[in-house]
C-alpha cells in the first residue's frame, strides 16, 4: 500500500513539471514580443536571439508546488526559503533583463542566505570532525553557512554554460536528495521539495533541448542554486541517516557534496585558472569542462549528457566507498575529476594540432 507521503512526493514533481512545462511558450511568447533576448557576442556559444527567463517557470513551479504539497509546520523554515527564494528570483530577473553588476548581485546573495541562515536558523553547527573541528560556534556557523550558500548558488550559474546542463545537474543532484530524505522516513517534506525541483526542472529541459527555444538565465540557476543548497544543508544537519541505517554518519559532509560535486569542482577549478592568469574569477571565459568536450566536437545534448553520466558516477562512488570517512572520500572524487579533466584537456590539445 502507498501512503501518503509517497503520494505527496509524486503530485509534488507532477504539479512543477505542469506549471513549467505550460508556463514556458507563454514566457516565450512575452518575451519575443519585448525583445527580451540573450543576444549573442563573442564570448557566447549561441549564435541567435534567445529568451532567457526560463528561470521565472522554474521558480513558480517549484514554489506552488511547495506552497501546495508541502507541510509548513513540519519544516518550520519553509517559510523564510520561499521569502529568500523571492529575492533571489527578483535579483536574478533584474540580471536577465537589464543586467547586474557582480557585487550587486553578490550582495543581493547575502542578504537572501541571511535570512534563511539567521531568521530560519538553518546552519551547518558541525564540521564531523573533519580538521579535527566539530561543533561550530554560532557566529563562525552563520557566516561559514552563508558562503557556503552563496558558492553552491554560484556554482549552479556558472555551470550554466550549454543547453540542458545546469538543468540535467540540477535534476541529479536533486534526485539524490530526494531519495535520501524518503529512505530516512522522517525527512518527508524536504524529499517532496527536491522532487518537485526534478519536476520544475524536467518540465523545462523540453524546451531547452537543441536548438534551444529558451534559456533558464541567472534566475533559473541561482534559484536552482539556492533550493539545491538549502537541501544540502538540510542533509548535513540531519541526524537521522545513521539510525536508518543508510550513511555511514562521519561521511554525511563529504556524501552530501558529493551530489553536487562536479558544479563545485568547476567553480573551483575556473576561479584558479583565472587568479592564477591574473584576471578577475568573475570575468566570464571559455575553460569550463563543458567547453573543453565541446572542442572536442561534442553536440551540446552529448556534452550535457557526459557530464550528467559523470556527475552520477561521482555520487555512486562516494555511496561505494563512504565508510572510508570524508578524508578519503574527498581525495578519490577530486583525483577522479583531475584524472577527467587531464584526459579531456589532452584530446582537446590534440585536436587542436589537428
Amino acid at each position: 500500500m502507498i501512503n501518503k507521503e509517497i503520494y505527496n512526493i509524486i503530485f509534488a514533481f507532477i504539479t512543477a513539471f505542469g506549471i513549467s512545462f505550460f508556463t514556458i511558450p507563454v514566457i516565450i511568447k512575452i518575451a519575443k514580443a519585448k525583445k527580451l533576448f540573450d543576444f549573442p557576442d563573442e564570448r557566447k556559444i549561441h549564435n541567435r536571439n534567445i529568451p532567457t527567463l526560463g528561470g521565472v517557470a522554474i521558480f513558480l513551479g517549484f514554489v506552488f508546488a511547495m506552497t501546495f504539497w508541502t507541510n509548513f509546520n513540519n519544516c518550520p523554515h519553509l517559510q523564510f526559503v520561499t521569502t529568500s527564494l523571492i529575492i533571489i528570483s527578483v535579483i536574478g530577473i533584474k540580471d536577465d533583463i537589464i543586467g547586474l553588476s557582480p557585487f550587486k548581485k553578490a550582495l543581493g546573495q547575502i542578504f537572501a542566505s541571511a535570512i534563511v541562515v539567521i531568521w530560519g536558523d538553518l546552519r551547518i553547527t558541525s564540521f564531523y570532525n573533519i580538521f579535527g573541528i566539530a561543533e561550530l560556534p554560532y557566529y563562525v556557523s552563520v557566516i561559514f553557512t552563508i558562503l557556503t550558500i552563496i558558492v553552491i548558488i554560484n556554482a549552479y550559474n556558472l555551470i550554466d554554460g550549454i543547453n540542458t546542463l545546469a538543468a540535467s545537474m540540477g535534476i541529479v543532484s536533486s534526485i539524490a536528495f530526494g531519495i535520501s530524505f524518503y529512505l530516512t522516513k522522517e525527512y518527508f517534506q524536504q524529499s517532496i521539495l527536491a522532487f518537485a525541483l526534478a519536476g520544475a526542472l524536467l518540465g523545462f529541459v523540453r524546451y531547452n533541448i537543441t536548438p534551444a527555444k529558451i534559456f533558464m538565465g541567472d534566475t533559473g540557476s541561482m534559484v536552482v542554486g539556492f533550493i539545491i543548497s538549502f537541501l544540502a544543508i538540510e542533509f548535513i544537519e540531519s541526524k537521522t541517516f545513521t539510525h536508518a541505517n543508510i550513511f555511514h554518519i562521519y561521511s554525511i559532509p563529504l556524501i552530501a557534496m558529493s551530489f553536487i560535486f562536479l558544479p563545485l569542482f568547476d567553480l573551483l577549478r575556473v576561479f584558479s585558472i583565472r587568479i592564477w592568469h591574473k584576471r578577475s574569477p568573475f570575468k566570464a571565459d571559455q575553460n569550463h569542462l563543458h567547453h573543453m568536450l565541446l572542442k572536442l566536437g561534442l553536440s551540446h545534448i552529448f556534452a550535457s549528457f557526459t557530464l550528467t553520466m559523470f556527475s552520477v558516477l561521482l555520487i555512486v562512488i562516494t555511496l561505494t566507498f563512504q565508510k572510508l570517512g570524508n578524508y578519503w572520500i574527498g581525495l578519490i572524487l577530486l583525483s577522479v575529476c583531475l584524472l577527467f579533466t587531464l584526459i579531456l584537456f589532452v584530446l582537446s590539445s590534440k585536436t587542436k594540432t589537428q
